[in-house]
């Protein structure tokens, strides 16, 4: 499929935005970016109880946000989700977080726990945000009377580098806890220290990617390793899970973007999953750029996507 075509009609308006990182910090590139990824002018996100909260962690307290359907309810599933960002960036207020919570509560009938973990600036590095991550898991299952869940209905997820640090935090949970997430939801990870090279079908279909969305492979050294505070050889398994041992994994759901370069990442890792008997399901969300859920889920392939994600929720 080609790159939706409301997206790919926006692709001009980044002809003047040198990195997504000097956009987020110059008020005119942002207001391009968010023309470009749809937000102006989206419909209203779900508007769903939330209230703050912090989570105690080995590293001080973990802000998280918590989203409940309007109806109280006792038994109800849950969902522990991470925004991404490459472990640099990103905030609870960002679409990626606050509108898939939003979304996920309303669709799936559960309570959303948004973590604000902490971003890997002045010295912060791994395991500090897998620790801050897991932590809040575990804080949510101490609390399942008090906010309404089924603990045995808590599944974990998060995108990007979200995504990375839920895949890191269930593989934790396996091993440390009795009491594994019911499920992962893995959309658009980053499973890997080194990107699996693509084939040369995506290659061509990447090349219609400006340069601006893409993760070049220095760009993309720098971020693990900054996320590591270190070389790449000091990864373990929770840090990138495709390194680790994935039997015993939780049931896991994998989407990855079509016009993506952590796609071949995503991919890698279901494919690990199914050769380690993880009952696992992948789905590529078509036309999709890296960072779809930053956009409005009246987009089909990102409506479906959310369906998706809240299907395995409820489930």
């Amino acid at each position: 499929m080609p790159i939706h075509p409301q997206i790919a009609a926006k692709l001009p308006l980044l002809d003047g935005i040198s990195s997504m990182e000097a956009a987020m910090a110059d008020p005119a590139q942002r207001a391009l970016l968010d023309e470009f990824m749809l937000i102006t002018g989206a419909p209203e996100p779900p508007q769903v109880l939330t209230r703050d909260a912090t989570a105690p962690g080995p590293h001080g307290p973990v802000p998280v946000r918590i989203y409940e359907p309007s109806e109280p309810g006792a038994d109800r599933p849950a969902l522990v989700w991470m925004h991404g960002g490459a472990f640099v960036g990103g905030d609870l207020d960002m679409p990626e977080a606050d509108w898939t919570a939003r979304q996920i509560c309303a669709r799936a009938g559960a309570v959303v726990v948004s973590v604000d973990y902490r971003l890997c600036h002045g010295g912060v590095h791994y395991p500090v945000p897998h620790d801050d991550v897991v932590a809040a898991f575990r804080w949510v299952r101490s609390q399942a009377s008090e906010l309404g869940i089924d603990p045995g209905r808590l599944s974990i997820g998060g995108a990007s580098a979200g995504g990375n640090l839920a895949i890191g935090a269930a593989l934790k949970l396996r091993d440390a806890d009795d009491h594994p997430p019911a499920a992962l939801l893995a959309i658009y990870a980053v499973a890997h220290t080194v990107l699996p090279p693509a084939s040369a079908s995506l290659a061509a279909k990447l090349a219609d990617v400006p340069t601006v969305l893409h993760f070049p492979p220095a760009q993309h050294r720098w971020f693990n390793e900054n996320y590591l505070g270190g070389p790449l050889s000091t990864a373990d398994g929770y840090a990138f899970g495709a390194h680790a041992d994935l039997e015993g994994l939780c049931p896991t759901l994998v989407i990855n973007a079509e016009y993506d370069d952590l796609r071949p990442s995503g991919e890698d890792f279901a494919a690990r999953c199914a050769q380690a008997g993880v009952d696992v399901r992948q789905v590529t969300a078509v036309g999709m750029l890296h960072g779809f859920l930053n956009s409005r889920p009246d987009l089909e392939p990102v409506e479906n996507a959310l369906n998706l994600m809240a299907g395995v929720v409820a489930a």
